[in-house]
């Protein structure tokens, strides 16, 4: 059987009439070659099949090119837009994107973490600040840039790209105050190991103590996030005696379960009772009725934390915290009450 050798960068430059360098460049920051030269560059890549060798190239920059990205969950959109725009920041810059995902399990967050960091990873993104100090100081002895996204905190340790729960709650929840609701409940992850689920229940308790009314009263569970986990938590909320007139959802994926199981209980929404979400992923559009949200900016966020860990593994210069704003999304699943 003939054996044939694999094509090399010095064979790529020959065909396309160009200098190693430029090959290279093409390759590592394709950005800063001349679009005639590039096509070039990549019409000989395709036609020979070379295949960069990614060993080499570790040896020469001491980096691997790889970020790693550690997700609480892939069973639902609520991290998808984000994690795209993330993704498309890093390529245009030649890394590549490795996604794990914890199950909101902080011990395999952990042991993720120690594995892409032994694997090389030139950079990690973590979503919220709930996690160990142990982990965080293992972190800064390794020397990982790491930064943090989905979340706002002034007092952290880690750099973040997000948005602050809190604020963003509150001014959900002090419009549908304002709308004459007075009994509230809330469908909500676990928040023992969700900050950004805490800060939304500590928001809605705080408006509600505000406003005279007493924060011990909402009626609350605590649930995976899931359509089907929603329609089961909504049940349970409208069972008791005196049911609240507006239900809160830590997020759309919660609120289209309750908006479920509302419509299958011959409930009118929002006559009879008003539902709420978070986030604004598309299917809080489409409903019927539409639901009533807090837009959170996902590809906005995505970007700029692409941005920002590059710059972090390259040393320049990057704020430690960037805040995103958010936005009321007020549609029919929401109504003033009687």
């Amino acid at each position: 059987m003939p054996t044939y050798s694999a094509p090399t960068l010095t064979d790529v430059a020959k065909k396309a009439g160009v200098s190693t360098a430029t090959v290279s460049r093409c390759l590592n920051t394709p950005d800063r070659v001349a679009k005639r030269t590039r096509d070039k560059v990549e019409d000989a890549i395709a036609e020979l099949g070379y295949t960069p060798n990614f060993g080499a190239r570790v040896m020469a920059s001491k980096r691997t090119y790889t970020i790693g990205a550690i997700i609480p969950t892939m069973e639902n959109a609520i991290f998808a837009r984000g994690l795209q725009a993330f993704q498309d920041a890093l390529h245009k810059q030649g890394y590549t994107l490795l996604v794990a995902s914890s199950s909101y399990d902080p011990k395999i967050e952990e042991e993720q973490i120690r594995t892409l960091v032994s694997r090389g990873v030139d950079g990690l993104l973590l979503i919220g600040h709930d996690r160990s100090p142990e982990i965080v100081d293992f972190l800064e002895l390794q020397n990982i840039p790491t930064l943090v996204a989905w979340a706002y905190d002034t007092e952290a340790r880690l750099p973040s790209v997000g948005f602050d729960n809190f604020a963003a709650m509150s001014n959900l929840t002090k419009y549908v105050v304002n709308l004459g609701h007075r009994k509230l409940g809330m469908i909500s992850s676990w928040t023992h190991t969700n900050d950004r689920a805490r800060a939304r229940v500590m928001a809605v308790r705080h408006v509600m103590s505000v406003e005279g009314m007493n924060p011990d009263n909402l009626v609350l569970i605590e649930t995976d996030y899931g359509i089907e986990t929603g329609s089961k938590a909504f049940d349970k909320i409208i069972s008791i005696s005196s049911p609240p007139s507006v239900v809160f959802c830590g997020n759309d994926v919660l609120a289209v379960g309750a908006l479920r199981q509302a419509r299958l209980k011959g409930l009118n929404i929002p006559k009879d009772i008003s539902i709420t979400g978070f986030d604004d992923i598309e299917i809080s559009r489409i409903t019927t009725p539409k639901i009533t949200t807090v837009h959170v900016s996902h590809r906005i966020m995505g970007k700029k934390a692409g941005v920002k860990i590059i710059n972090m593994i390259e040393k320049n210069p990057f704020p430690q915290r960037t805040q995103l704003k958010t936005s009321l999304k007020v549609r029919e699943s929401l109504g003033k009450w009687r």
